[in-house]
């Protein structure tokens, strides 16, 4: 079983805290060259340098194509550092982090990834077409194309990084440590929802948003445990922000980018930030439950962890 699978390698609780740390160290590494060039920039050209105390402010410094590969160097630093940690420190391989399935099941990724993204892509299309007024047409076939190319190999790091860390790294070692699931279940939800605390969008949105934070991290979670994989979660987060990296921008989120469209609307602050947590996201989970036939339900999300009776052979070859 997919969090059972630590046990075959070196899991003590220490290896695990040294890992998380060093994969955080290791984006924020990937986050110098940003820093750098917008601290040039400022000095160069007179700027305040206090926007360097705002995360948000720093985004708007450089052009937005660059800005968008350099903040998400980061996270391909992080899911380098992660990697190495899985794999020298733990002794384990990287597939039994990502499914516990023979081999990654690619068809899972694609199935969720295209779900997601026809979705996105046909409310978007029936929103512009309802309401025009809250959008712009900001196509510009140059820029998009640097945009595209940056966003299909960069922002799938990006949330390959977050998903192999809170689905994959940290479910697992505290589902081995405590023993159980819903902890780490409902730990790495919380945690995952606490980081984007920073995020601009809560600034603008208030902080009701954190419960689409802390319900997606839940969901992902979720759709983990019950497949025993990561698979699903991988294609569902790479789609959501790849396809809003490239299909609607605003002023206020996280992602500023030369996508088709901005949305100049003002941002609903009520059920319409909540709903996809407790309408969208259960539809999923019921069409994927229905199509992967998942059972056991209370066993696979709050069942106990078992170590094995007999200690595992480690095979480090």
């Amino acid at each position: 079983m997919y969090i059972e699978q630590a046990f075959k390698n070196k899991h003590e609780g220490w290896r695990y805290l040294v890992g998380a740390i060093v994969a955080f160290m290791a984006s924020q590494l990937g986050s110098i060259p940003l820093i750098l060039l917008v601290t040039f920039k400022l000095v160069s050209e007179g700027g305040d340098i206090s926007q360097l105390e705002d995360p948000n402010k720093i985004m708007t410094v450089l052009e937005s194509n660059l800005t968008l590969f350099l903040m998400l160097l980061g996270f391909a630093f992080g899911l380098l550092g992660l990697y190495l940690m899985v794999k020298y420190l733990h002794k384990q391989p990287f597939k039994t982090l990502t499914t516990s399935r023979k081999k990654v099941d690619w068809s899972r990724i694609w199935f969720s990834f295209a779900l997601i993204a026809v979705f996105t892509i046909v409310t978007t299309i029936i929103d512009y077409k309802t309401n025009p007024e809250n959008y712009i047409v900001q196509f510009q076939p140059v820029k998009f194309a640097i945009l595209s190319v940056i966003a299909i190999i960069m922002v799938p790091l990006q949330t390959s990084f977050e998903e192999y860390l809170f689905r994959g790294y940290l479910m697992q070692g505290i589902g081995v440590l405590v023993e159980n699931k819903w902890i780490p279940l409902v730990l790495t939800s919380v945690i995952f929802g606490g980081l984007h605390y920073f995020n601009p969008e809560v600034d603008k949105m208030g902080p009701i948003i954190m419960i689409y934070y802390i319900g997606t991290g839940l969901f992902l979670g979720i759709i983990t445990l019950m497949d025993e994989g990561m698979e699903l979660a991988l294609g569902f987060h790479a789609a959501n922000n790849l396809i809003g990296a490239l299909l609607v921008t605003t002023d206020w989120t996280v992602f500023q980018t030369h996508s088709i469209l901005k949305d100049i609307s003002e941002p609903a602050t009520g059920f319409d930030v909540i709903m996809p947590v407790f309408i969208l996201y259960p539809v999923i989970i019921a069409i994927m439950a229905w199509r992967y036939k998942w059972k056991s339900w209370g066993e696979k999300l709050f069942g106990k962890v078992t170590p094995p009776a007999e200690p595992y052979v480690v095979d480090i070859s």
